[in-house]
């Protein structure tokens, strides 16, 4: 074997830019293979992430502008809903919905001694720990008994909390801090999300009565249900909630834009159709770059071996058997291509890491939180490997053929051979 190793060092040495553009070719199809496939998981990857940031069976409710007149009133006209829209919700469509919650947001300054911070504070269910997923830390959520009491109670994400009280910030739970000018008991501090915003949430009732005393207005509805697992399913229920809200706005019963509904469990949908659409036109980019390096070794496999004709009839003339040969090329090809194809596998894997180090600390801000667009764009390392099996098998099935026929050929007739 080591006689065989050095034979085709010395091969490689007098054919150094044969051997480089076969090389370039195995190393560049692996490396595009590798690249392409795992800057399509990282996409995929930061999309799964902020949709596994909510409960997927649930729906959040917002308000809009008609975009169609009706019995008399113009179009454009601000739809906001009103308290009366979550008993409706809940009373109305038992057969599907489980919890209902509502969320009404407000700013203010929260303070704690000299420290403080400007911080959004909504006003929530106990359900919306759930629906948001949110992961406590330290202390409890928001219960039933502060909703039914209207209790100033707060929950801070960690980040607010360590400003707040930079040492130990563990310890404001149980502790008051001001919101404004009045003082709310601090119960629970929750795991900040990665990229996401941070706010402060307590008890719907409470921000309600403080803030929105003078008005009816709801804020936002969010509620889990059970049952819709088509998407025809969901369409329905859609339609039939949204028709019932319309009515109670006076808004056209097919007007879309007065009411928006945030449904997770149809996204979930889309986004896994979606990806799998992704993933499929991935692999077929892939699997064309890779044909393009197998074409290319291929290729030089094929004058590799006809340039090479006159020496194998030396060889033949000189006693080798057709076998010895044919384990030559064979052994020629696979050295070559399994070491041009793992340079373009750590190639690949460097690129992605590249990728990762700077696409993947890039956010935007959605308006209702901020997203990461590209998280870990990692290739498993059987895909690898079988990506550098691929190029091995049609390097020696490229050159095995013409090869076969070399040494099959009578001494007199390669040595004639151009």
């Amino acid at each position: 074997m080591r006689d065989t190793i050095r034979e085709i060092w010395s091969t490689a040495r007098r054919n150094k830019l044969r051997t480089s553009l076969t090389g370039f070719a195995v190393a560049w199809g692996i490396f595009m293979l590798i690249v392409l496939l795992g800057a399509g998981n990282g996409l995929i990857n930061a999309n799964l992430q902020q949709s596994d940031r909510f409960l997927s069976n649930s729906m959040v409710v917002f308000g809009g502008r008609t975009s169609m007149p009706y019995q008399g009133l113009d179009e454009g006209r601000s739809i906001r809903l009103q308290t009366r829209d979550i008993a409706t919700t809940a009373n109305e469509f038992k057969d599907n919905i489980d919890r209902v919650g509502a969320r009404y947001e407000t700013t203010a300054t929260i303070s704690n001694g000299e420290d403080y911070i400007s911080a959004e504070i909504a006003g929530v269910y106990p359900n919306h720990a759930q629906i948001d997923k949110l992961q406590m830390v330290h202390g409890r959520f928001i219960n039933e008994l502060d909703l039914r009491q209207k209790r100033k109670v707060l929950v801070l994400s960690s980040n607010q909390a360590k400003e707040l009280q930079p040492k130990g910030y563990a310890q404001l739970v149980g502790r008051y801090v001001k919101v404004g000018s009045m003082a709310f008991k601090v119960v629970g501090i929750y795991k900040d999300e990665e990229n996401g915003q941070s706010e402060a949430f307590a008890a719907y009732s409470a921000i309600k009565s403080i803030f929105g005393a003078n008005t009816d207005e709801a804020g936002n509805i969010e509620f889990t249900f059970h049952g819709l697992t088509t998407e025809k399913a969901n369409e329905d229920f859609e339609r039939n909630y949204r028709q019932r809200l319309n009515a109670s706005h006076q808004a056209h019963p097919d007007d879309e834009s007065a009411v928006w509904l945030w449904n997770r469990y149809t996204q979930s949908l889309q986004m896994e159709q979606g990806i799998s659409i992704i993933r499929t036109f991935l692999w077929i980019v892939g699997l064309f770059t890779l044909l393009s390096g197998i074409v290319g070794v291929s290729n030089i496999m094929l004058i590799t071996v006809k340039e090479r004709t006159h020496e194998f009839g030396i060889r033949k003339a000189i006693g080798a058997k057709p076998w010895s040969i044919l384990k030559l090329i064979i052994v020629e090809s696979v050295v070559i291509t399994t070491f041009f194809g793992y340079i373009g596998m750590i190639l690949g894997i460097a690129a992605n890491e590249y990728m990762d180090a700077t696409l993947g600390h890039d956010t935007i801000d959605t308006g209702l939180f901020q997203a990461t667009m590209f998280l870990n764009p990692t290739v498993g390392l059987d895909v690898c490997v079988e990506a550098t099996m691929v190029m091995v098998i049609a390097g020696t099935m490229a050159g095995l053929i013409p090869a076969y026929k070399a040494s099959r050929i009578r001494p007199i007739e390669a040595l004639r051979a151009e």
